[in-house]
């Protein structure tokens, strides 16, 4: 069965990977500008420029590293929570208010802070973590060490806060709720093999392997 699953899995990747070329594709059309996105970091730093700033909504977990993130993958998450499908008030307040260009320059300032390459192979998962992580064909979209994921606007999730990756797996599997949740269904039907447990478990693998991500601390809030 869980070979059947993963399977079916790999088949539903390969069709998603499609739809998200055409979207990099159209992403390119507009290029991000470095010192621009500094500036309108302003509006982000509050969360995201604070070394362990933790969100308390809708359950206490760390904001996402986005420093050395994949710009294309913050233009897409910028863009779902535009539209909706990544349900949460203070994202989707601040994503509606921005154009294009803002958020290729954000996604440009934040790509920029890069400074180290994960390695090729990640440590050894657990057994557990590994037949958890295989189940979902993990690797086929985010990449063998998780942080080159085959399509630029897939997310890295090497070293990301295991807290926050838990709470993201979570919202895929959320249904008919206006302000929880992420409506994306190749990542719904992954999600939803799992128990509370498994994605738990899962997360904490992830968190704990080198990332290329960090959170570039501002003086002001140290």
């Amino acid at each position: 069965m869980t070979s059947l699953l993963s399977t079916i899995t790999r088949t539903l990747v390969a069709a998603a990977t499609l739809s998200a070329a055409a979207f990099s594709v159209h992403a390119q059309g507009v290029t991000g500008d470095v010192a621009a996105g500094q500036k309108k970091a302003e509006m982000c730093i509050g969360c995201h420029g604070i070394t362990g700033y933790q969100n308390s909504f809708p359950e206490i977990h760390k904001v996402p590293m986005i420093s050395g993130q994949s710009g294309a993958y913050i233009v897409s998450a910028l863009n779902a929570y535009k539209k909706g499908d990544r349900k949460h008030p203070t994202m989707r307040g601040i994503a509606g208010s921005l154009s294009e260009q803002d958020m290729a320059d954000l996604a440009a300032y934040y790509a920029s802070h890069a400074d180290k390459t994960a390695a090729d192979a990640p440590r050894t998962a657990s057994t557990a973590a590994a037949a958890l992580i295989e189940k979902g064909a993990c690797a086929s979209c985010h990449g063998a060490n998780f942080s080159k994921p085959i399509d630029p606007s897939y997310p890295k999730l090497a070293g990301q806060h295991a807290d926050y990756l838990f709470f993201a797996l979570k919202a895929y599997t959320v249904e008919g709720n206006k302000v929880v949740g992420r409506s994306n269904g190749i990542m719904a039907g992954i999600a939803k093999q799992y128990s509370t447990a498994e994605m738990r478990e899962i997360a904490k693998y992830l968190g704990s392997l080198d990332s290329e991500m960090k959170v570039v601390s501002q003086p002001r809030f140290k």
